[in-house]
C-alpha cells in the first residue's frame, strides 16, 4: 500500500508503511506515481539483495478532519 499526499509546494509526497525509510515526491500526482514505481522497486530490490524481510500486512486507516472557523468569544 502506498499513500499519495498533497504537500507545500502543491505536489504530491509517497510513502510506503511497509517501507518506512521510503519516500518520494513529484511536482504532480502523474509524476508522483512514476517516481514512486521506480523508488519502490529499487528499495525492494535492496532490501531483497540484503536478505531483509519485507512486510506485507500493515493495517491502516484514513480519517478525514475538517476545521470550521470558530468566532471570538
Amino acid at each position: 500500500m502506498a499513500f499519495f499526499e498533497a504537500n507545500e509546494n502543491r505536489g504530491y509526497t509517497l510513502t510506503v508503511p511497509a517501507l518506512p525509510r521510503l519516500a518520494t515526491r513529484g511536482p504532480n500526482l502523474n509524476d508522483a506515481r512514476v517516481l514512486a514505481k521506480d523508488a519502490i522497486r529499487c528499495c525492494s530490490g535492496g532490501l531483497r539483495k540484503a536478505k531483509v524481510t519485507i512486510a506485507v500486512k500493515i493495517e491502516t486507516a484514513q480519517v478525514k478532519v475538517w476545521v470550521s472557523a470558530c468566532e471570538p468569544l
